[in-house]
């Protein structure tokens, strides 16, 4: 079991840091609440647990979907279904196969699987105790890596046989790019996640089980550093959010999922300002195209103020938008909401 001592004193130094590197209004109550889901569960439990469900934990059925499980339950008891087929189809549509599977087609589709980093031979860990994965040939899926794969079929549609071999991220989740990333069979990759705890703890858990120890660096390995050289990082890294100040070297990769649409403005533009500190080439972004919801009282959760598409171009001077994509990369909701992927490059 991990020690949440750990845990426990990434967040004491937290709150002695820039607010920028702290959580904002979006995430201020849950990362607490987290923090007690963490040490009431158990981390090996992660991938179960309510909180990380509902913030950082994506699923394609419930409660990813909208549908409670007791409201599922009421379903299926108030409309049996007259044969197995008809039984068969309404589980495959609630638990969220079908919209699995549609975007494994896609991975399937557009996978260029010539040249790095390789995608079609990833499978999932189980590592976490996920209440949400799915086969398909005899590899394993979730929400989340099918997110990243399909945004990495993005990134190689525009950069062709060039590979990133430095790849920094802002609120990696648990893990899941870094986990991709070293089975995508590029020789020297390095991945760097950078988030606040308790996030950092659970990717930290995540890729240290999956990988290794010896391969991840973590935030009790650097924290006494006042300068942190990428060349000299193992393969993995995870660091908390005010370490991103310390970092020295060049990014060919830059990758921000969900997360930018849950921080305020001011915050989003001090992580680009290092983003191109580090010379950055290319930026992959996944943002809602209508912006977060507000925040318009003390128990609804939300941002002050929504980060768009607009918003990027404003923080990115030197930078090119490439294309930006909704289908079949992205994903559009049942209520017409729009998570779409942005990919910049920098200006020579």
């Amino acid at each position: 079991m991990a020690d949440m001592k750990e845990l426990f004193e990434a967040r004491e130094d937290m709150e002695k840091q820039n607010e920028l590197y702290r959580p904002t209004s979006f995430w201020a109550d849950a990362s607490s609440k987290m923090v007690a889901d963490f040490s009431e569960n158990g981390i090996e439990n992660f991938r179960s647990l309510e909180m990380p469900l509902n913030f950082f934990v994506p699923t394609y059925g419930a409660p990813g979907n909208g549908f409670s499980p007791e409201l599922l339950e009421a379903i299926f008891k108030s409309h049996q279904p007259e044969n197995t087929k008809q039984s068969l189809a309404l589980s495959r549509f609630f638990s969220g196969y079908e919209t699995a599977l549609a975007d494994y087609r896609v991975l399937l589709g557009s996978d260029e699987q010539s040249h790095k980093p390789y995608l079609h031979t990833f499978s999932e860990s189980k590592v976490g105790n996920p209440i949400e994965h799915f086969e398909f040939e005899n590899r394993f899926f979730s929400r989340s890596a099918l997110n990243y794969l399909l945004g990495l079929c993005f990134l190689k549609r525009h950069i062709g046989p060039e590979t990133p071999k430095t790849v920094l991220e802002v609120g990696g989740g648990f893990g899941t790019l870094g986990e991709i990333l070293a089975q995508s069979g590029v020789p020297g990759i390095k991945y760097i996640d950078i988030d606040i705890p308790p996030t950092s703890f659970a990717a930290q858990y995540y890729l240290t089980e999956v990988l290794g120890k010896e391969n991840v660096t973590t935030y009790n390995k650097t924290k006494e550093l006042d300068e942190i050289n990428i060349s000299t990082l193992p393969s993995m890294s995870v660091l908390c959010s005010w370490q991103i100040e310390k970092l020295r070297g060049q990014v060919d990769l830059f990758v921000n999922f969900i997360s930018f649409q849950e921080m305020e403005p001011v915050v989003v533009e001090n992580y680009f300002k290092h983003v191109r500190r580090l010379n950055t080439k290319w930026i992959l972004l996944r943002n809602m195209r209508e912006g977060k919801q507000k925040k318009t009282s003390k128990s609804n959760v939300g941002v002050e103020n929504p980060i768009l598409a607009k918003d990027y171009a404003r923080m990115l001077p030197g930078y090119s938008l490439i294309d930006s994509n909704v289908f079949p990369y992205g994903y559009r909701t049942v209520d017409n909401f729009h998570s779409e992927l942005y990919l910049f490059k920098r200006r020579s």
